[in-house]
């Protein structure tokens, strides 16, 4: 990632190069030019002055290149890691920081923000052979500045590939419903592959989430079908176990009221409170031996019927 010029560091860098180059202009360099002008008044340019005048100022403008790029100044989400004669002394920031010359250097400035970036595994082969288009999404961030500028030369790529290999892998070991319907255990898999592999460089993947998952549309098809059945298969064998429920407990009643004397006559009374709530119902009671009650059930229901057979008609 480039880094951004930083204003304030720019700033100082450049007012530092102002007041050391000034004076020693002045005070080293600034004699030669007045020799080589007097000899121009004069008529001749005296040579050697004007060799030493513009090696003086080169000399002088580079001291103060060089103090001036010794201040860094590093925002909150910045770290620089430093080296002295060559050997790592960690990272340091943010704020101001004067990097003595000669002696220090920077192996790297780090950007620790949270960073996004996608990954993709096109024409990927599942478990079950079947080719399939995933699109990931990797969070990370730089946990250990000092081991991302040292260990490894561009931890970024490193990542990236990490994450691409990680992806094709989970493809490989899992069959294509598992990416469809598991997409969540699929993602923390991913995520402890990558994340073993990016530690080791100081890098912290946050999470990984796979965002889209892409199939052959026939056998989209052929999977949706599969659940059609399956869901309808499921739905006929609750039906069958409530059935077998509700004739289970039917037996119980009855063996329950059979048991038990008296408990008919009561089912009965109550099958005929229930019958009465209906409007057009007439309910005759009667004794079970009596031909007078059974004569006047058995007209009414003849006279019933009559009145039916003319509506009919």
């Amino acid at each position: 990632m480039r880094r951004r010029l930083n204003p304030v560091q720019s700033f100082i860098r450049n007012l530092v190069r102002l007041i050391v180059f000034v004076p020693l202009w002045l005070l080293i360099a600034l004699p030669d030019f007045q020799r080589i002008w007097s000899g121009a008044v004069s008529g001749g340019v005296p040579t050697s002055a004007l060799f030493w005048g513009f090696v003086k100022t080169i000399l002088i403008f580079w001291v103060a290149n060089i103090l001036a790029r010794m201040f860094y100044v590093l925002p909150e989400w910045e770290r620089i890691v430093l080296l002295r004669l060559g050997k790592s002394v960690g990272a340091r920031g943010p704020g101001l920081f004067i990097v003595p010359p000669f002696l220090y250097s920077v192996a790297r400035i780090i950007d620790i923000r949270i960073t996004t970036y996608e990954v993709k595994a096109t024409k990927t082969l599942t478990k079950d052979n079947i080719p399939v288009d995933v699109i990931a999404a990797v969070e990370l961030e730089v946990e250990d500045p000092e081991r991302a500028a040292i260990a490894v030369r561009d931890y970024w790529k490193t990542t990236e590939w990490a994450s691409m290999e990680g992806l094709k892998s989970t493809i490989g070991g899992n069959d294509l419903k598992p990416l469809l319907s598991e997409t969540e255990q699929i993602s923390s898999m991913l995520k402890a592959e990558i994340d073993s592999a990016a530690k080791d460089y100081g890098i912290n993947v946050r999470a990984v989430r796979i965002t889209d998952v892409t199939a052959p549309p026939t056998l989209i098809e052929e999977l949706a079908v599969i659940a059609r059945a399956e869901r309808s298969a499921t739905a006929k064998r609750i039906q069958a176990e409530a059935e077998k429920d509700v004739a289970q407990s039917l037996k119980e009643a009855s063996q329950t009221l059979s048991s038990q004397e008296g408990t008919m006559e009561l089912r009965q009374i109550q099958a005929l409170l229930e019958m009465s709530k209906e409007e057009s119902s007439m309910i005759i009671i009667y004794p079970m031996d009596s031909l007078a009650g059974q004569g006047i059930a058995n007209a009414t229901a003849g006279s019933r019927a009559g009145v039916l057979d003319q509506s009919k008609k």
